[in-house]
């Protein structure tokens, strides 16, 4: 009895510890599939290879340096401002630092960039909270949304001029009708942001989605002023991106003018987020041929608007998720609860969506 007894007692910690063998044995695949993706998007690959080098070229050479090393100053302030974006959309679920917020990112980065359609990035995000990690998928989405809609504007506006300058050129019909198409899309795609209650409506109303209601059930309870605040804040860090591709441009030698080059950027970031990718590294591609086909028909050279296209991968993704990397192996999934009680009690006390 007392045998049978003690092996019960024992059962739940040989249970955590093999939770916690599949947490670091999660953690050292990720990381070895980061560094393995790292190592053949920039070393292997003989197209990035050779960006790289120019990269390092122009940095430590003299020539571009000036515009590479500001593009590189400007890696660490792209994400912070999407951190302060993700600050500003999870403390409407639990109280939250900058510094965590900031962790959280670079996290999701590094388990997004292994993961297709980044997918990972949610769960970066929501393993630095410690409750209504439910709620959390609807903030992620949300702030992920936010980014989206000032992509869709600037690359729809980018889009329009290339249409209108290279393509309907006497067709004033066409012309007017894909001036009011661009408008509309638009339209359609801001709604969503301000009125969620209609999304969640559709998704109710369609039986394939009804699942995903629950996870965008907590995007209603966010005020206008919060929801302007996420906007202006992916606004801002879109601005940054089109800096730093600007700058890279000007230190590969790219001649565009600033208006056509930065429809041509725009329209860029619009089609690589069209585009459904297998992982981080499958967005190379789709950017780099969209780039060198719209800068194309200002007139630039293939090569270096390829090299500064790849440069930007390798700033804002590469560099950020191999440090990353050191926040993932330290993670604590598996949270001890030293009250279960009072965590029930919080939990089942704590704020929730009337929607739900």
């Amino acid at each position: 009895m007392s045998t049978h007894l003690q092996n019960y007692v024992q059962k739940p910690e040989v249970a955590a510890s093999r939770r916690r063998g599949w947490v670091v044995a999660g953690k050292l695949l990720i990381t070895a599939l980061t560094l393995g993706l790292l190592y053949h998007s920039v070393f292997a690959d003989v197209a990035t290879a050779a960006a790289w080098r120019g990269l390092l070229a122009a940095t430590f050479t003299g020539a571009g340096r000036g515009p590479v090393l500001l593009a590189l100053a400007l890696v660490p302030v792209n994400w912070g401002v999407e951190a302060w974006k993700w600050w500003r959309l999870a403390r409407h679920l639990e109280p939250v630092s900058f510094r965590r917020s900031f962790r959280a990112v670079l996290v999701g980065l590094t388990l997004g960039f292994v993961t297709p359609n980044r997918v990972g990035d949610y769960a970066g995000r929501i393993i630095e909270l410690k409750s209504r990690r439910l709620d959390a998928l609807g903030a992620v989405f949300m702030g992920r949304y936010a980014q989206l809609v000032v992509t869709v504007l600037a690359g729809t506006a980018g889009l329009l001029y290339f249409l209108l300058a290279f393509y309907l050129e006497g067709y004033a019909a066409s012309r007017l009708g894909v001036v009011v198409a661009v408008a509309l899309i638009n339209a359609a795609v801001l709604l969503p942001l301000y009125r969620s209650r209609l999304l969640l409506a559709v998704l109710s109303a369609i039986r394939p989605l009804r699942r995903f209601r629950r996870f965008l059930a907590v995007m209603p309870t966010y005020p206008a002023h919060a929801i302007h605040a996420v906007l202006a804040l992916s606004g801002l860090r879109y601005v940054v991106f089109c800096a730093q591709f600007g700058l890279l441009l000007k230190a590969y030698g790219t001649q565009a003018q600033l208006l056509p080059g930065a429809a041509a950027v725009a329209a860029t970031f619009l089609l690589k987020s069209l585009v459904p990718s297998l992982n981080a590294l499958a967005d190379v591609g789709v950017r780099e041929l969209s780039a060198t086909h719209l800068f194309g028909l200002l007139g630039e050279p293939a090569l270096p608007v390829l090299s500064a296209s790849l440069s930007l991968w390798i700033l804002n993704i590469a560099l950020p998720s191999a440090a990353g990397l050191v926040f993932v192996l330290r993670l604590k999934v598996l949270r001890k609860r030293n009250n279960p009680s009072a965590s029930a009690t919080s939990a089942g006390t704590s704020p929730r969506d009337p929607a739900a």
